[in-house]
């Protein structure tokens, strides 16, 4: 009787439960209680991570990955960050709207008004299931309290991301402008280049059709050149006409001569009516000049003494002339702007003819040797007349090089001289008189040798002077003739 009674009451104070609480399951869950009073329920499955351990381990991937994301890729994980916040404190606000406290003392309630119906070992079981209601409150109570610590810690760092976030997008912001103002700086450099590019590719073409036309006028030149050596009778028309105007020239040359001589031919007879001798020749280079009497009665030329003399037309410093004793004197390069005198010796008499004005330079003789200098060495055709002060017989055609550091005289591939300049050298026309005489050098190549060349023409001769001259003088050398001051200069 006893025990249907007891268990006719179970039976009733579970139905009794059932109409006032909605348990998760018809039966009481496992708990065990651990050695420190501790109320743990028994694993079901694996469980969903804490919020905290979601938020911290978020927040360390992000604080790993931030050195390595660019400012947008940041953003765009702070904006990230920032909707897992709100959404677990949204979480955080659903759990927190339900009541455990009121289920709890619902619970508590029950287990009291049923523990007053029981007896014997079910009263203790009662008692034991109060006593692990009271510690799972204590546990939620302490559950709460890390919940809302938990909160606070997500609205933090909630407005920790959005500052963060707001800080990126000014950033986003400074680097879109610094990059806009750097691409700008960049077109503007890069529009520069290729300006400057434009500026130089016209340049280039400007240049290289100058070129084109300088070597377009090249060839017309030669075309013409060639053109002109294929039509022998036009260039001898105008070798011709050259030649007329030489001698035409020459003509006048002689007229202002013969007029100048005949005004001071007066002037000397006003001054000294004994004049026995005078001057004739052109006074130019490539010339000569004959002492020729005036008079019948003049005694003869060949039976005076005779010293020829040059006399700076400023100063009148009288420079004697060495070996230039004859009647007929050749000018050269030296004489050229100077007064050239001649001194004639009557016994205890002694008369002197001078030119009426200083020596003049040859036409064109000068653009000529020019022409020469360009070159490394030039060559002329000449004549072997003497060697060592004697006549050499063969009349055969030698080779005069006048080069920028030496002097030759060769005859096909022997080479009868070399000389560099030196101070032994010396080189002057021949002044001892003679009908070819303009055309004629005397080269001392060294002590003990010595030549006297007859050149084509007196052009040429004047030029290898010349050009000897101003070669040696580059070298700091001075040729001259013998016994010549080494002041004088070409």
């Amino acid at each position: 009787m006893t025990l249907d009674y007891r268990e006719k009451m179970r039976n009733e104070a579970v139905r009794f439960v059932t109409y006032n609480v909605n348990f998760a399951s018809r039966k009481f869950s496992n708990y065990k209680i651990r050695a420190d009073s501790i109320i743990v329920e028994p694993n079901k499955g694996p469980e969903a991570p804490s919020l905290k351990e979601i938020v911290a381990k978020e927040t360390t991937e992000l604080l790993e990955r931030q050195q390595r994301l660019s400012v947008r890729d940041l953003a765009k994980k702070f904006e990230k960050g920032l909707n897992t916040a709100t959404k677990l404190s949204n979480e955080a606000k659903w759990r927190e709207v339900t009541d455990r406290h009121v289920l709890l003392k619902k619970l508590k309630v029950v287990l009291e008004s049923l523990k007053g119906r029981m007896v014997g070992q079910n009263k203790d079981e009662f008692e034991e299931a109060i006593s692990m209601v009271e510690t799972l409150a204590v546990q939620l109570a302490q559950r709460e309290g890390e919940l809302l610590q938990e909160k606070s810690e997500v609205k933090k760092l909630a407005i920790f991301l959005k500052k963060a976030s707001e800080d990126a997008k000014k950033v986003v912001e400074e680097e879109r402008a610094c990059a806009r103002v750097k691409i700008e700086s960049a077109r503007a450099a890069a529009q520069r280049v290729v300006q400057a590019f434009h500026e130089h590719e016209m340049k280039t073409r400007s240049t290289e059709k100058q070129k084109d036309f300088e070597q377009l006028m090249r060839e017309v030149q030669e075309a013409r050149r060639i053109k002109m050596l294929h039509q022998p009778s036009r260039v001898m028309h105008m070798e011709h006409e050259l030649q007329a105007l030489r001698i035409q020239y020459a003509e006048k040359s002689m007229s202002s001569v013969q007029l100048r001589k005949e005004l001071a031919r007066n002037k000397r007879l006003e001054e000294n009516m004994n004049q026995l001798y005078e001057l004739e020749g052109l006074e130019s280079l490539g010339s000569s000049l004959h002492i020729i009497p005036r008079e019948d009665t003049a005694p003869d030329i060949s039976t005076c003494a005779i010293q020829w003399y040059r006399i700076q037309s400023e100063g009148n410093k009288k420079e004697l002339i060495p070996g230039a004793t004859k009647s007929v004197y050749s000018p050269e390069p030296f004489d050229v702007g100077r007064l050239l005198q001649a001194e004639i010796v009557l016994g205890a008499e002694s008369i002197t003819i001078a030119t009426t004005g200083p020596i003049d330079p040859a036409a064109g003789l000068g653009s000529y040797v020019e022409a020469l200098l360009r070159k490394h060495e030039t060559e002329f055709n000449v004549v072997l007349i003497r060697m060592n002060g004697e006549n050499h017989a063969s009349n055969s055609i030698h080779v005069f090089h006048v080069g920028r550091l030496s002097i030759k005289l060769s005859k096909g591939k022997t080479i009868l001289a070399r000389e560099f300049y030196s101070s032994s050298m010396q080189l002057c026309g021949v002044r001892g008189g003679g009908n070819a005489a303009a055309q004629t050098l005397f080269w001392q190549v060294k002590k003990g040798l010595s030549f006297t060349l007859a050149f084509q023409s007196e052009r040429e001769r004047n030029a290898a002077m010349m050009l000897a001259r101003r070669f040696a003088f580059d070298c700091n050398i001075t040729l001259a003739g013998p016994d010549d001051q080494a002041s004088s200069g070409t």
